[in-house]
C-alpha cells in the first residue's frame, strides 16, 4: 500500500478535507486548552510561516 501516492482532487473535496481539519482543530483546542495555552504564539508563528511558504509555492507553480 502506497500512502504516498499522486491524487487529484476536485474543489469540493479539497473543502471538505479543510473542513475536516479545522472541526479536529478546534476539537483539540477545546479540549487541550489548558496544556496548550502557554505554547500559542509558537503554533500562530507556525502557522504563519507555513502559511506564507505554501502562498509562495502556489503562485510560483502557477506562472509557468
Amino acid at each position: 500500500m502506497n500512502l504516498f501516492k499522486n491524487t487529484t482532487l476536485t474543489w469540493w473535496q479539497v473543502g471538505m478535507l479543510k473542513y475536516a481539519v479545522l472541526s479536529i482543530g478546534i476539537a483539540i483546542g477545546a479540549y487541550w486548552h489548558d496544556a496548550l495555552s502557554p505554547y500559542l504564539l509558537y503554533f500562530l508563528g507556525l502557522g504563519l510561516v507555513l502559511s506564507v511558504y505554501l502562498t509562495f509555492v502556489w503562485f510560483n507553480q502557477h506562472e509557468s
